[in-house]
């Protein structure tokens, strides 16, 4: 369930019509992979006409920057997130996060197509990145987004173990990092566990049963993302350090 400071935020958005999705932990939790998350994380198009509306939303919640960069469309579009602090007495001074461009997901456009709607049971919507745009969102350096795309996998193999599709079979065999489940899953789809091999080598070891060199295999996969998100953020915060020095001048 959303708590209701973040459901005012969605409403805000939705009723000026931004064009965004949702993204982070609280996307998380409408996957079914976390019980709680305390800020908004948003991915948004960075044209004209969406920062006219998003700007009317964020006034309306009464958001406020609060860390470098300033919200400007060349910073969005650069790859930076811009980060507000909602002062409306009701929403507990949460945290928006904003973002126009992620590491391996394609465009907004691309991240719009492949868009979920979740519906909740008080009949409350909203888009939501795709479960397979968040899994490769989620390969970053930092510690906590590991155990997080673990669950996110593992709760769509759960709910869709008894009649998967071809395509769920193809986003488990490629994105599943628990060790049991990718052999069980290898192992009983052996023509799709070829096919995918080519694209993810180590569903070899699965197909063996090689739990030991499929875990060393899965945790050399997680340590190359880790390195890439390294490096493709390193100008980006360098960039971020000459902002925090111009401001202090």
């Amino acid at each position: 369930m959303i708590p209701n400071p973040i459901r005012k935020v969605l409403s805000s958005i939705r009723e000026h019509r931004v064009r965004a999705l949702l993204m982070g932990g609280q996307a998380c939790v409408l996957y079914g992979a976390a019980e709680f998350s305390r800020d908004t994380d948003l991915v948004i198009l960075a044209d004209a006409g969406n920062l006219v509306r998003l700007r009317r939303a964020l006034a309306d919640l009464q958001a406020e920057v609060i860390a470098v960069p300033p919200f400007q469309a060349k910073h969005l579009r650069r790859g930076h997130a811009i980060h507000f602090r909602c002062r409306h007495p009701d929403l507990s001074r949460m945290r928006i996060d904003v973002m126009s461009r992620l590491r391996g997901v394609g465009s907004f456009a691309a991240l719009w197509r492949r868009r979920a709607t979740i519906a909740l049971p008080d009949g409350f919507s909203f888009d939501v990145m795709s479960l397979p745009d968040l899994v490769r969102a989620k390969k970053t350096q930092r510690d906590k987004d590991w155990p997080m795309l673990r669950r996110l996998v593992e709760a769509h193999y759960f709910q869709g173990r008894d009649q998967p599709t071809a395509a769920q079979i193809r986003f488990w065999m490629l994105e599943l990092r628990s060790p049991d489940l990718l052999i069980e899953v290898a192992q009983h789809y052996r023509s799709a566990c070829e096919r995918a091999a080519l694209r993810r080598r180590l569903l070899r070891h699965a197909a063996r049963g090689d739990r030991p060199a499929l875990e060393a295999a899965l945790r050399e996969e997680e340590a190359r993302e880790r390195e890439a998100d390294r490096r493709y953020w390193q100008p980006l915060r360098a960039e971020l350090e000459q902002l925090r020095r111009q401001r202090r001048r």
